[in-house]
């Protein structure tokens, strides 16, 4: 891409952008202190990806993906996935009409603009199938017909890190599914007061006001797929993931040759799959637009790698031992390579 086609384009993601800020505004009106899920949220949606949010109870997970449905004036669903649950539940079904002798379709609550799967890991294998293949497809098939789910389309499905009892956790390759892994944690001290301030009411509901539309988030994925990335970056990003491959480190650039890695061999099970390279360059791409850039910078791809490969590295029983998680290994990879 030539210099006078990036600054074209640099101009138009500036007219294009102009959305964010108000968005982010809107929804740390209600949210307080959660920033990077505020920004992990709307750069998976920016980017036609889903999100799979970890966190302990009470942390507002529903309020977020809420918040965000509220902001941009599109449909909610929610479903609490439990043990009993049917894949017609998620997807739908055909219901019989006595009086016309046909079969009507029931759309089930996967035909929304923004979903949320509360406890995806308490659902059986059956029904987290469903709805990760309804997220891969953008597409049901209910009775025969296949029906195309609405545009824009985000799935956050949540997961509690502390019950295990009744669950059953996804499968990796199920996992490697969703575009981020996002973390939510405790909000600090001052955060906290400010959230008993606004909430601490028997009658009082927070509701967000409309400052963005869906149609902006549809122009917003035009323009993230125009982002320009140097074939450097792409090299840069390459590297990540292989490093995350602790038996395909010869496949390095030559440019890493320095890269001390040899610890990785025993703290890494499974490393990332080329899912995960696609997924970061996506998303560099996305962190670039919402920064009103019309080119990847190295620090989008940092910014970005946590959130992409945490969820896609399955570490080894060595490194949970010594309490090595996914978290300190990308981190560690992004100490040693050498930045472009």
């Amino acid at each position: 891409m030539e210099r006078e086609e990036i600054q074209e384009l640099q101009n138009k993601i500036k007219e294009k952008v102009a959305f964010i800020n108000p968005l982010k505004t809107e929804m740390q009106q209600i949210l307080s202190g959660q920033e990077e899920l505020i920004n992990g949220l709307i750069l998976a949606l920016i980017a036609d990806g889903h999100v799979l949010l970890e966190g302990l109870p009470g942390l507002a997970k529903t309020m977020a993906i809420q918040t965000l449905s509220q902001c941009l004036n599109g449909q909610f669903s929610r479903i609490q996935f439990t043990p009993d649950l049917l894949p017609a539940d998620v997807t739908g079904t055909t219901i019989y009409n006595i009086k016309e002798h046909t079969f009507n379709i029931k759309k089930g609550p996967i035909f929304a603009n923004i979903v949320l799967a509360d406890e995806i890991n308490r659902a059986p294998a059956k029904v987290q199938s469903a709805l990760l293949e309804a997220m891969q497809e953008k597409q049901v098939t209910i009775g025969g017909e296949t029906h195309i789910l609405p545009k824009p389309f985000l799935v956050m499905a949540t997961q509690n890190p502390i019950e295990q009892e009744g669950t059953y956790p996804l499968p990796e390759a199920q996992v490697d599914r969703f575009l981020m892994k996002l973390l939510i944690k405790y909000p600090k001290r001052d955060e906290e007061k400010t959230v008993i301030l606004r909430m601490a009411h028997t009658e009082l509901k927070l509701k967000a006001l409309q400052v963005a539309s869906l149609e902006d988030i549809e122009e917003a994925r035009k323009y993230v797929d125009k982002v320009y990335i140097d074939d450097k970056i792409f090299e840069y990003i390459l590297d990540i993931v292989i490093a995350t491959r602790p038996k395909c480190h010869s496949e390095l650039s030559s440019r890493q040759a320095d890269a001390d890695l040899k610890d990785f061999a025993t703290l890494i099970q499974v490393g990332a799959s080329p899912r995960a390279s696609i997924a970061l360059a996506i998303c560099a791409k996305a962190s670039a637009f919402m920064d009103g850039r019309a080119f990847v910078v190295p620090q989008d791809v940092k910014n970005v790698a946590r959130g992409v490969l945490r969820h896609r590295i399955l570490v080894s029983y060595e490194a949970e031992a010594e309490n090595i998680d996914s978290d300190a290994l990308i981190n560690t990879i992004l100490d040693k390579l050498r930045t472009p």
